[in-house]
């Protein structure tokens, strides 16, 4: 194929600023669909994209596009995220294209997501193309878009097309952009074959599918192929491309070309996001550079109910790793729970989102820890370890210094919500640095916080306060010292490993009385009293009881002597004492949920 003709390009924004739709009226122009399709989200494939209304997995379509200069081009496109706990899925979609649609919302303007993805894109050497999506809308302005667009990104106002998604206004003037403004693929046909790695996906009778994208060189149906970090070789059963939203195999793909192949691969340990394929008889001498290694920030143990369901979720696990290298998992015991996994997530929507595929598509029925973020600790020998579970943390007296990760927050706001921010980010820790006037009504405010206090619901404070209007962006910046504390709860005086949790010292106390009270309203009665107790090492700093479920054993005496009852007394006092002695309380599942959003 004429590389010349091959265009690969993704679309990126903010959550929610309409990149599936648009997707799908590209997918109607260009005939992969028929009109009856319209408004169906077709490439948010997963039942829980559809329901949520967000993009999760990055995907992928090829399509063919008689432009107005009479060419007929190959477009790759693929469909990305916006929520910040899947920028991975955006950042590994973006190294496989040369091109990027960016839209922005008509009635929110640039919101943080936008910037983060901007960038991304400019890091990537791609050509930005800004779209400003739903001026159907009767609640907008323009004007002002259009004017934070060129102050803030640095675009010129004839560089900003106008479209509308929903009425399918536009479409055709941003796939005339992308055919005159985006670079075909660099890369010659002559070279050895080098293709990189950009996706995966698991298929029960196909085993692993891997998605490349060809840089150099020509790969066939008969190649023999080798995984170049990996060293493993293999025989490809099937090479095609996915046309309209369908497999179809193809003899050969060229360079700039992006399609998938067959190996009969089982096991999913076997494959790499961001390896390069190459030629086993005539390899290139280099491999590409690939993905950076994304480092987890937020840390939980997943367990299943019924234990005998371990090597199911294991399995499970291994295929999901497959379509979303980011989360990253390895085996744990719990004394309260068994065998399950240590598992890293990019945020607390990421955790949400794994638990829900594990248990809708293995049919898994599974119990969540209390997240952590990973603190670093200096013992007093001067060694340094990672501590991502409270299991882990050294006694107090080994201790030097502990420092907690801090990252970098992007918040950008209307100019009128400014104080209350500013009040719940100074209540979390946080400190000021920055502000920033996009236009006038919104303004960017950068903040350095710790990541604890804001991976459970610092989001949705902020969406309240800001009535919506309100987004943020975060990055790593960097290991802090802070006074951390082990935070254990005891159940009957035994600890309960799945609510401990690491906590800032001066915050131990609020979420301590917090615990206790949701748990007692949580714990139904059981036969003994049992006492719910949040202690630091030996110290109890909360306490609340859950009062036993009553037993009338004096019904049945209707007359005679007091000593009758009173030698039923003192039986059920010596079995409530045995009963706390030996009993096991019972915790719902609700319970563990619960405490999540404490």
């Amino acid at each position: 194929m004429d590389k010349s003709l091959i265009r690969n390009f993704s679309i990126i924004a903010h959550i929610d600023h309409g990149k599936s739709t648009l997707a799908d009226r590209i997918l109607e122009v260009t005939g992969a669909i028929d009109k009856r399709h319209k408004g169906e989200l077709l490439l948010d494939d997963m039942e829980l994209e559809k329901e949520r209304g967000i993009t999760i997995k990055a995907s992928m379509v090829r399509l063919s596009y008689k432009a107005e200069n009479n060419n007929i081009y190959v477009l790759n496109l693929i469909d990305t995220p916006g929520h910040v706990d899947f920028t991975y899925e955006v950042s590994k979609s973006l190294a496989a294209c040369e091109g990027a649609i960016l839209i922005i919302d008509a009635a929110q303007g640039i919101e943080a997501q936008t910037m983060a993805n901007y960038y991304l894109a400019l890091e990537n050497n791609l050509a930005v193309i800004p779209v400003i999506n739903k001026i159907d809308l009767s609640s907008i302005d323009i004007g002002r878009v259009q004017k934070q667009i060129t102050s803030v990104l640095g675009f010129e106002e004839k560089d900003i097309i106008l479209a509308s998604a929903k009425e399918g206004t536009g479409i055709t003037d941003i796939l005339e952009r992308v055919v005159a403004f985006v670079p075909c693929p660099c890369g010659e046909t002559t070279h050895p074959l080098k293709a990189l790695v950009f996706d995966c996906r698991f298929d029960i009778f196909k085993g692993v599918v891997i998605f490349i994208k060809v840089v150099d060189g020509i790969i066939n149906s008969h190649t023999q192929i080798k995984l170049m970090h990996s060293q493993k070789t293999y025989k490809i059963e099937e090479l095609g491309v996915l046309q309209n939203l369908k497999y179809s195999k193809i003899d050969s793909l060229s360079c700039g070309e992006a399609g998938y192949f067959t190996a009969n691969i089982r096991d999913p340990k076997e494959i790499i996001i961001g390896d390069t394929v190459t030629n086993v008889k005539l390899p290139c001498s280099q491999a590409l550079p690939g993905y950076r290694i994304i480092k987890p920030l937020v840390f939980c143990g997943i367990y299943p109910v019924n234990p005998g369901d371990f090597p199911v979720l294991r399995d499970a696990m291994d295929k999901l790793k497959l379509s979303d290298g980011s989360f990253v998992f390895e085996p744990e015991n719990s004394q309260s729970f068994g065998s399950g996994f240590r598992c890293g997530f990019l945020g607390l929507l990421h955790m949400e989102i794994v638990q829900e595929r594990l248990e809708r598509e293995y049919d898994l029925n599974l119990i969540l820890t209390v997240p952590n973020v990973v603190y670093r600790i200096r013992k007093k020998d001067s060694q340094i370890i990672d501590v991502d579970t409270p299991a882990k943390l050294p006694p107090q007296q080994d201790i030097e210094e502990a420092l907690e990760p801090y990252v970098k927050m992007l918040i950008i706001i209307p100019i009128d919500s400014i104080d209350p921010v500013c009040e719940l980010t100074k209540s979390r820790r946080g400190t000021f640095k920055s502000t920033e006037y996009l236009g006038e009504d919104r303004v960017k405010l950068a903040f350095s916080m710790p990541l604890s206090e804001i991976i459970v619901d610092f989001y949705d404070r902020i969406k309240s306060l800001t009535k919506g209007y309100g987004s943020i962006d975060y990055e790593l910046l960097d290991y802090l010292p802070t006074k951390l504390v082990k935070l254990d709860v005891l159940l009957n005086s035994i600890i309960c490993d799945a609510f401990s949790c690491l906590i800032h010292k001066d915050k131990a106390f609020s979420k301590a009385h917090a615990l206790v009270t949701k748990l007692k309203e949580l714990i139904p009665k059981q036969l003994f009293e049992v006492p719910i107790q949040a202690a630091i090492g030996s110290q109890i700093i909360a306490s609340e009881k859950v009062k036993a479920a009553g037993k009338h054993v004096t019904a049945k005496c209707y007359g005679g002597d007091i000593t009758r009852k009173r030698k039923l007394w003192e039986g059920q006092k010596k079995g409530k004492k045995r009963l706390k002695q030996f009993g096991k309380v019972e915790i719902p599942q609700e319970a563990f949920l619960e405490v999540l959003k404490l």
